[in-house]
């Protein structure tokens, strides 16, 4: 299949450059996806079996300061695009970064590390897809599938779980039954993640257009009681009493109320869905079955903490 699409003259250029050196070079990763789906193109990320020192006297204004093979080159955006050598990558004793990367040898081996087949297909100079992993029948299906062994492809990069989801909450994608069961089994390893990033991914899912939806799938996965476990015990108190308005516990109501919120700010979104985490040590029942929850000042303290 041949992808009709507007490639920046800048790519353009590196990708002839490369062609005429006698290196391969793809266009690889998410901007392949997007382009699938219509959707804006902004990452253009670029691999190839030049090593890192010959990228640079192809493109003498490229930067290099990482182990991964990565150039940077700058342009006309304020992201810059990246040029990955082929790698292989071995050994993650802290479920975050490769103990080893060794140059690849080729396209198929760079693929078969990436995360999601969704994720791991590559387009040539002339815009025609290879894609070993089925990912082009996974974006018709609306699929998130873990390339090869889903626990291994977590246990590599636990972030990965959330970015799963976070994609699924960006796309309106679900994740495929085996992918899931792997993140409900690796859940915990969340933990080995700093804060920063999982917040990062947390907050992309709370930007993204099916919030409420992504949250839901976070919980289900068993990683909302992970990352906000206050939350996670608010779907145990009823809200239901003679005379007062609410159909649901104060969670399933924190979770709709985060599905009409108006805001597309990721701040206020989380300030909505946990407006009500107080609740779950303030409420009092009366004898008449009425309930009463004074929770502003816990609640408060909890967001602080969150």
């Amino acid at each position: 299949m041949k992808l009709k699409l507007n490639v920046p003259d800048r790519v353009k250029e590196i990708l002839g450059k490369f062609e005429e050196a006698g290196y391969e070079i793809y266009v690889a990763g998410g901007v392949v996806r997007d382009a699938m789906l219509d959707r804006p193109l902004t990452d253009w990320d670029l691999t190839t079996n030049a090593t890192p020192e010959e990228i640079l006297k192809l493109i003498p204004d490229g930067f290099y300061d990482n182990k991964y093979g990565t150039v940077g080159i700058k342009n006309e955006t304020d992201k810059p695009y990246e040029i990955t050598t082929y790698r292989t990558e071995h050994g993650y004793s802290d479920s975050r970064h490769p103990d080893k990367v060794t140059w690849g040898k080729s396209l198929q081996e760079d693929l078969a590390r990436r995360d999601f087949t969704i994720n791991a297909m590559a387009l040539t100079a002339r815009m025609e897809i290879v894609d070993p992993f089925g990912g082009q029948q996974d974006v018709k299906d609306k699929l998130i599938r873990a390339v090869g062994d889903a626990n291994a492809r977590f246990g590599e990069d636990a972030l990965r779980m959330m970015r799963a989801i976070r994609i699924g909450a960006q796309l309106g994608f679900t994740i495929e039954q085996t992918t899931l069961q792997a993140i409900q089994t690796n859940a915990g390893k969340i933990k080995q993640i700093a804060a920063e990033r999982v917040k990062d991914e947390l907050f992309k899912l709370l930007a993204s257009d099916y919030p409420a939806d992504g949250y839901k799938l976070l919980r289900g996965a068993g990683l909302g009681e992970q990352i906000l476990p206050e939350m996670d015990s608010t779907f145990k108190v009823e809200q239901k009493s003679p005379g007062r308005h609410h159909m649901y516990d104060v969670g399933t109501h924190s979770v709709e109320a985060l599905r009409y919120c108006v805001s597309l700010d990721p701040v206020t979104r989380l300030a909505t869905l946990m407006h009500d985490v107080g609740k779950v040590k303030t409420q009092r029942v009366y004898p008449d079955g009425r309930t009463m929850k004074w929770n502003q000042h816990e609640s408060q303290k909890i967001l602080r903490r969150a």
